[in-house]
C-alpha cells in the first residue's frame, strides 16, 4: 500500500511540475507577443436625407473575427474635457420623442446610424450635424482577460494602453 501511494505522490509531483504561471497580465503580454492591434479611429459625419442618415466607415485592414467594436459619442465637452457616451446611445425629448445613435459592424466596416420615432428631418442640426464618433478596435483576448467598464471611453482606452496621439482621424 505504501509503494502504491508513493508512485501516486511521485506521479502527481511530476504531473503538477510541468504546469506553470504566467504573471504577465493579459495587456502586456498583448503587446509582448504583438499578436492584436488595438486601434482607435475618429469620424465626424453629418446626418441628413442624402446619405438615409447613416456614414459607412471602412477598415483598411480588415479587423479580425474576434475582435469587437465599440463606439463612442462625442456628446459634450466641459472645460476643456471631452465627454464620450458608448453606443447605442438614446436621447429622450418632448412628447416622447426618441432619438438614437447607433451603429452595427462586421470585420470590415461599421456602419453609424441615426433611428427615431418621429421623422428624423425634424431634428435640429445640433444633433445632425458634424456629429465626431470614436470606434475602439477591442482586441478579442481583452474582452474575456479584462473586466472593463467599456462604457467609460478613458478607462477602456486605459485599458488597451492606447495614446490619444495614436487615434487615427478619418473622413
Amino acid at each position: 500500500m505504501k509503494k502504491i501511494t508513493l508512485i501516486l505522490a511521485f506521479i502527481g509531483m511530476i504531473t503538477l511540475n510541468s504546469c506553470t504561471v504566467n504573471d504577465t497580465p493579459p495587456a502586456q503580454v498583448q503587446q509582448i507577443n504583438n499578436t492584436y492591434v488595438s486601434e482607435v479611429f475618429e469620424v465626424t459625419t453629418s446626418f441628413g436625407p442624402n446619405n438615409d442618415f447613416s456614414k459607412l466607415v471602412t477598415f483598411n485592414p480588415a479587423i479580425y473575427n474576434s475582435d469587437t467594436v465599440l463606439v463612442y459619442h462625442l456628446y459634450d465637452v466641459v472645460n476643456g474635457s471631452d465627454v464620450w457616451r458608448i453606443m447605442p446611445q438614446t436621447y429622450y425629448f418632448d412628447g416622447g420623442v426618441e432619438l438614437d445613435y447607433n451603429y452595427d459592424f462586421t470585420r470590415y466596416d461599421v456602419n453609424l446610424f441615426l433611428d427615431s420615432n418621429a421623422n428624423l428631418g425634424s431634428f435640429s442640426t445640433a444633433w445632425t450635424q458634424n456629429q465626431t464618433f470614436r470606434l475602439v478596435v477591442v482586441p478579442g483576448s481583452f474582452k474575456m482577460a479584462n473586466k472593463v467598464d467599456y462604457s467609460d471611453y478613458n478607462a477602456t482606452i486605459e485599458m488597451l494602453g492606447y495614446k490619444e496621439s495614436k487615434i487615427k482621424k478619418l473622413d
